[in-house]
């Protein structure tokens, strides 16, 4: 039970809580050893926070799951796990992860508190609104980088907003995209939503976002006011377009992007080039500003 219970919450996905570290990062904190443990601490807090949800989702899609042929081998869809032991751990985790999370910062517990709700009722009705599903879930992550910010007390940048955003729709609208072309004719059967999309609607509206985060990112490493004066920040944009590129490919050509969490710790040249991205931002921010 307690090997179901582990792979229900998901940890594969908890990668998508390191945008808490974004701000920690970019404002020229991450060699303030109080404040990097401050933001392990929330980093681990909503791990938690975002299982309580996946448990939550997983309650109530566990019929649908059945019809699904990757996620009908979840532990709930396929009867490992018991709702009731499920629906105790999700309480349990609840009450100690927002506990923990106030007890580190009354805003930072608020925002916890906002991302599990909304996220909750993303998984009961919104993921079943065309388009607000997909901005839901941009949302979120927007909250987990606000939630970065606010632990460590450091102003929050309109960039992080803007980037964080189109980052997520990009995200999201591949893994439509994915689960569309994936389940085919019974696509609408599994999740209702997929009636209103199309594979063309997908495409346009990732070539629309992919162009939009390019240029936020583009202007961002040249016009943000922390930045060297020498705008070397620019030196990134490479690593940026190359792993945009890479995800389109996997997109397209492999038929990938159902999963983006697993594409970001599988896919080795991705992952090359996020860890490049990242020494470059860190060498431009710290040596040699």
């Amino acid at each position: 039970m307690i090997k179901s219970l582990l792979i229900t919450m998901r940890p594969k996905q908890w990668i998508k809580n390191l945008f808490i570290f974004t701000a920690l990062v970019f404002a020229e904190k991450l060699f303030e050893w109080q404040l990097l443990a401050r933001t392990i601490i929330a980093f681990v807090l909503f791990c938690l926070i975002s299982s309580c949800v996946y448990l939550v989702n997983d309650l109530a899609d566990r019929e649908k799951d059945r019809r699904h042929p990757i996620k009908a081998k979840r532990p709930l869809a396929s009867g490992q796990l018991k709702p009731s032991a499920a629906i105790a751990a999700t309480v349990a985790l609840t009450v100690a992860s927002l506990l923990g999370s106030f007890l580190l910062s009354p805003p930072f517990g608020l925002i916890a508190l906002a991302y599990l709700l909304i996220m909750i009722a993303y998984s009961l009705a919104l993921k079943d609104v065309v388009i607000i599903d997909a901005l839901t879930l941009a949302l979120g992550f927007v909250l987990r980088a606000v939630a970065g910010a606010v632990v460590i007390a450091v102003p929050i940048s309109p960039w992080l907003y803007v980037c964080t955003t189109l980052l997520a729709l990009f995200l999201s609208f591949g893994k439509r995209r994915h689960e569309l072309i994936l389940l085919e004719e019974g696509a609408d059967e599994h999740r209702a939503i997929l009636r209103d999309y199309t594979p063309r609607l997908l495409d346009e509206m990732i070539a629309i976002v992919t162009s939009a985060a390019v240029m936020a990112y583009s202007l961002y490493t040249f016009s943000a006011p922390n930045l060297p004066p020498n705008h070397s920040m620019m030196l990134t944009i490479p690593f940026v377009l190359y792993g945009i590129f890479r995800y389109l490919y996997l997109i397209h050509v492999k038929n990938e992007g159902g999963s983006p969490e697993e594409i970001l710790i599988e896919d080795l040249p991705l992952i090359i080039d996020i860890v490049l991205w990242g020494m470059a931002v860190v060498a431009i921010l710290y040596a040699f500003k």
